[in-house]
């Protein structure tokens, strides 16, 4: 699944683990997996569902018929099923001796289990489980749903599955953990004319009469069941192929010219998968199914052979995608399709070790992006991917990558900055650590091995171990097993003979003093100095490393280490003295670590600003894009009438506008990709920033584009029409919504009420939240529309969240309750939230799920004390600097 991220309240929703192992699944002799929610005495081996959806009732008929197998005598049988109901069950041999007698059927809730009980204990050997009910349509993304929107043509409708982590057994009573792997055919009956869309491809199609027809899937091969997909709707499905596998993209009907990309870029990756994994892709085909609307918590779902993908993180519509849209297209379509192989073909045990997964997945598409697009330079990209990872990981409520997971919100809870992003920078360094091809051959051995079976995340160290002999377990376990960020402290450098001699030492990075329980890990450290060949230690402690040549030295050159360096002051001013010099991703390295160390107080706050002052303005433009985040960050920590605001973003304009005028508003013939991302990001910030001229150009345009076409091209559109809705008054305001409420364009539409929350007049926020309430933005685009107010408003969004708690309630994926709220708080700076959210999570969310509302409460500690304690001194440099 791509894009974090995802997350569960439910105080009832499921019971904590049972301790007993469940038996595994392989043809090897049985043995034992580890957690499991249900009893281990029977195993399914293949389904066989019937499904019926009634979209005006909102609601659908099964029928499964499930092939188990009893491994232990037992008088009972339980799986998961959640709001399903039973109206007949069954249980006969395989064998064709007389069956069972209709069981008891016990449905409990609070675990999502329904259990039937017989009159006798049912023998080993292998039966089917047949089972008529009756389940529910959603209309956010949890099991089978409904999405609605508008079309030039009218009204439509169209039905989709999402089961990850554990919603199919909102679509069929299942035996519902990836452990319990088996075989799936599908049988659907829907609307004649539409398509229905599965794993695999159609086998028949019959017309029913009535309306109606009949469409039969091949067999799955074995899988989990969070894998299992279905769809219909009015869909068009253009193809292409890829080393003998149909390649399909299906959209709404008229929009499979916006899809092209996606297409041409599946049939380049599949290619490249193939031949680094070593097994080709086994189903026959590969779907990537493009939906409107949106979730607060995935932008797609990895599905074998019928990945799922909102319309906005797949197609590319010329009138308002930009370049960074069609950059994240690639890398969500590389993300999801690595999971065919990582996830899909080999799947994690149990949810413990759900970043063998996402972190490879999210490291394979970076990966596969830098080989078939080095022109988008998505190298520099790993060093924001490792600070998104340090942000989360630096707080006292992190937890380790590979984490014990009892219950469903849990599992919902794994899906994090840790999960994906420090996933994906341990793997990143691992594979600098032993090489490309070295690593390759591990995940090449490691997939072998486990086709179509269940690991641990040791499974994939001990095939690295059959093609190393360097310590890469020992390493592993230290990052993956316990939280927390390394820092290395360049203790002292001495120049001698033409070498530097550094000396190393070790500490942990934090944020706040409640993270103080110190940690060691064996960090794999690349030095280098300027101009001069690199040298590397693995150091566990206090370590010295000589690095050939003399000058300032980068710890960590090339950023592939998951760990934050600390500089001497005399090292620090060398390096800045000659930062024009470094490499681009040891810039961005480098920025980084300067601004995060000295927010947490480690060296002065104001040290960043002395490498934004030492950028040239010919950088390369990656650099450039993160110093405009990186002011816009400082900038959120100013608020409207402090007295060092407007120095500040005297500063922030002095430094940002030269170069945004050195590209300029209109793109150039063969301009870098990196140089369309940058602007975009400029007019943003220096909007952001109040700058003046960038605004009234932006609402120039902005107003001229209906009768002047090339005033506002449609690589801009998004980023001008956000300038004026940020900057919105009343009457703009509602000529937007006007604008939302006329547009037929799905994807459009969504944009533009999405940026209607984004105005930084609380009178308009505050509208937005009410417009949020109503059926006009559509079932799921609306708590995105509160969560999206929160960035300027986090105090006035949550109180109005907690205030309508029980309608917002529908209008959030049920499995994400728990982390939406307190995101709601995460750029606030009001000392009041931490009882707020405290309360609301006592409240409101289980014992067992407040990492989420742990971690806000955290960061609001963590800003406020850097808004006392930091931006003083950034004050303060101002004054002599600015």
């Amino acid at each position: 699944m791509r894009h974090l991220l995802f997350s569960a309240i439910a105080i009832a929703l499921a019971g904590a683990a049972v301790s007993q192992p469940v038996l595994a699944q392989s043809n090897a002799p049985a043995e034992i997996i580890g957690t499991t929610q249900l009893p281990r005495s029977v195993r399914p081996t293949h389904y066989d569902v019937a499904v019926t959806p009634h979209v005006d009732a909102l609601s659908f008929d099964g029928k499964v018929t499930v092939t188990i197998d009893v491994l232990t005598p037992t008088a009972s049988i339980t799986l998961n099923a959640i709001d399903l109901k039973f109206s007949s069950v069954s249980l006969t041999p395989v064998s064709g001796k007389a069956g069972f007698g209709a069981p008891k059927v016990a449905v409990n809730a609070d675990a999502q289990t329904a259990t039937f009980t017989f009159a006798k204990p049912v023998p080993v050997g292998s039966y089917r489980l047949s089972m008529d009910y009756t389940g529910k349509i959603d209309t956010q993304a949890n099991g089978l749903f409904v999405i609605d929107y508008d079309t030039k043509a009218g009204h439509k409708h169209a039905l989709y599955t999402q089961f990850e982590n554990s919603d199919a057994r909102r679509f069929i009573p299942s035996w519902d953990e990836p452990a319990y792997k088996a075989t799936f055919t599908l049988t659907a009956t829907v609307p004649t004319g539409q398509m229905a869309v599965n794993n695999m491809p159609v086998v028949q199609k019959t017309d029913l009469g009535n309306g109606l027809t009949r469409v039969q899937f091949q067999q799955s091969p074995k899988m989990s069941t969070y894998l299992l997909f279905f769809g219909t709707g009015d869909f068009d499905r253009v193809t292409t192929s890829s080393d003998g596998t149909e390649i399909g993209v299906i959209t709404q009907k008229g929009l499979s010219s916006q899809a092209g990309f996606a297409l041409d870029s599946a049939k380049t990756i599949l290619h490249e998968y193939n031949g680094y994994f070593g097994t080709p892709y086994p189903l026959p085909k590969l779907d990537n199914i493009a939906s409107p609307g949106s979730s607060q918590f995935f932008a797609a779902m990895e599905n074998w052979g019928a990945i799922f993908t909102f319309e906005y993180a797949m197609l590319l519509d010329p009138s308002i995608s930009t370049q960074a849209d069609k950059e994240e297209v690639f890398s969500d379509e590389a993300h999801e399709m690595a999971h065919q192989w990582f996830g899909d073909l080999v799947t994690m045990r149990w949810w413990d070790d759900l970043w063998l997964n996402e972190g490879f997945a999210s490291w394979m598409a970076t990966r596969t992006t830098e080989k078939l697009h080095p022109e988008w330079h998505a190298e520099l990209g790993t060093v924001d991917i490792r600070e998104t990872a340090m942000a989360l990981d630096a707080v006292s409520t992190s937890h380790p990558i590979v984490q014990h997971v009892e219950t469903v919100e849990q599992a919902n809870q794994a899906f994090d900055a840790i999960t994906y992003s420090k996933g994906e920078s341990v793997i990143r360094m691992l594979e600098q650590y032993l090489g490309p091809d070295v690593w390759r051959d591990g995940v090449r051995r490691y997939i072998k091995d486990h086709a179509y079976g269940n690991t641990v995340s040791d499974d994939l160290w001990k095939a690295m171990e059959t093609v190393t002999d360097k310590p890469v377990t020992t390493i592993a376990h230290d990052f993956t097993l316990q939280p927390g960020v390394p820092l290395i402290r360049v203790a002292s450098e001495t120049c001698k003979n033409g070498s530097t001699a550094l000396e190393l030492t070790q500490g942990q990075f934090s944020k706040g003093a409640a993270n103080r329980m110190m940690r060691h890990w064996h960090v794999p450290v690349i030095a280098q100095a300027v101009g001069s060949a690199p040298a590397s230690a693995l150091v566990n402690g206090d370590t010295s490393l000589v690095v050939p040549g003399c000058g300032p030295v980068v710890v960590n050159a090339g950023q592939s280490g998951y760990y934050r360096t600390l500089y001497s002051p005399e090292a620090f001013a060398g390096l800045s003295a000659n930062y024009a010099r470094l490499a681009p991703i040891d810039q961005l390295g480098l920025l980084d670590d300067t601004y995060a160390l000295g927010l947490a107080g480690l060296e002065p706050a104001s040290s960043v600003l002395d490498l934004i002052k030492a950028t040239p303005g010919d950088a390369n433009p990656v650099l450039w894009e993160n110093i405009a985040g990186v002011l816009g960050s400082l900038n959120r920590y100013y608020r409207d009438g402090d007295a060092g605001q407007a120095t500040f973003r005297a500063f922030a304009i002095a430094r940002l506008e030269p170069v945004f005028k050195q590209i300029g508003w209109e793109a150039k013939a063969g301009e870098p990709a990196t140089v369309a991302i940058l602007r975009d990001q400029l007019i943003e910030t220096l909007s952001d920033l109040g700058d003046q001229h960038v605004i009234g150009e932006a609402q120039r345009r902005y107003a001229a584009q209906a009768t002047d076409p090339s005033a506002v091209p449609g690589a801009l559109r998004k980023t001008i029409t956000a300038v004026v809705a940020y900057n919105a008054d009343a009457a703009s305001w509602n000529q937007l919504r006007a604008r939302a409420q006329t547009e037929k364009t799905p994807l459009v539409k969504d944009t533009l009420y999405a940026l209607l929350a984004t105005a930084k007049d609380e009178a308009l926020a505050k509208r937005a939240l009410d417009l949020a309430l109503t059926n006009e933005p559509g079932a799921t685009n609306s708590s995105n529309m509160i969560s999206t107010v929160s960035r300027l408003h986090p105090e006035l969004a949550f109180d109005f969240a907690v205030a309508h708690r029980e309608q917002m309630d529908q209008l959030i994926d049920a499995t994400s309750r728990s982390e939406y709220y307190p995101r709601l708080v995460a750029y606030s700076l009001d000392p009041a939230m931490i009882e707020k959210m405290r309360a609301f999570a006592q409240a409101y969310i289980a014992p067992t799920s407040r990492r989420g509302s742990d971690t806000a409460i955290a960061n609001i500690q963590y800003r406020t004390g850097v808004r006392k304690d930091r931006i003083p001194a950034i004050d303060t440099w101002l004054k002599k600097n600015g």
